[in-house]
């Protein structure tokens, strides 16, 4: 039983960081799409810190940067320039030296983590993963805790890799950009696989366009706008 609890605790850990980097890294916070309310941005923050480690800055800094300049020199992350397997296989390694360049976070990010917790608290992204290891510790014991939280980490990195390499190399291309878009990927994703789509509208709340995708992370949007928690601040007209 606690190894059933251990996967179930991964599995669901996982998932809701990539609603959180969807929701609010990527889509509120990066491409200002979405209105979250600070309650819910403070958890979605929380959980991103003490499950990756990510510092929001950095985070918004490279992506803005990757959409400047898209499968072009400059772009942080291109399978284009550097090669599939090297962004599947190495893609925290690029994010993070684009993380880590000074020019960049402040080209890219002059807006982001001006308030007291970012300037104090989740600046500071081991200091998130040492305390989220330990929640885990704590609820699962050492052996299953420890593998839970690398297990985790592990798959949100392999789904990072896979939305920067397979996202700009393998599927079909409604729109005229470098980016695919791939059902699989965003039903796995949180609709980040229709990411030729938000190359096209980069500010809507919305990734699913056209008929037949389908953007898990829109339901979540409405029932949260419903709660009032969520505005969607701009929706890309469907195709």
């Amino acid at each position: 039983m606690l190894w059933l609890a251990a996967l179930v605790l991964t599995l669901v850990s996982l998932q809701i960081s990539l609603y959180c980097t969807t929701l609010y890294l990527h889509r509120s916070l990066t491409h200002r799409a979405l209105a979250l309310h600070p309650a819910l941005a403070f958890f979605m923050r929380a959980q991103i810190w003490l499950t990756t480690g990510i510092i929001p800055k950095e985070w918004v800094a490279v992506h803005r940067k990757h959409h400047r300049y898209p499968d072009q020199e400059g772009d942080p992350h291109s399978p284009q320039l550097k090669g599939l397997l090297k962004i599947l296989t190495g893609n925290l390694y690029y994010y993070n030296r684009e993380a880590r360049n000074r020019e960049t976070v402040a080209r890219f990010a002059p807006d982001v983590g001006h308030d007291w917790l970012d300037r104090h608290v989740f600046c500071h992204g081991y200091a998130g993963l040492l305390l989220g290891l330990l929640l885990f510790v704590l609820l699962l014991g050492p052996p299953a805790g420890v593998l839970a939280f690398v297990l985790q980490a592990a798959g949100y990195a392999v789904a990072s890799a896979v939305i920067n390499g397979i996202g700009h190399a393998i599927g079909h291309q409604p729109f005229e950009n470098t980016a695919t878009n791939l059902q699989l990927v965003a039903w796995l994703v949180a609709g980040e696989g229709l990411h030729n789509n938000h190359h096209a509208y980069p500010t809507s709340a919305r990734f699913s366009l056209q008929p037949g995708e389908y953007d898990p992370a829109w339901p979540m949007i409405r029932l949260l706008g419903f709660l009032r928690l969520a505005r969607p601040l701009h929706i890309a007209p469907p195709a």
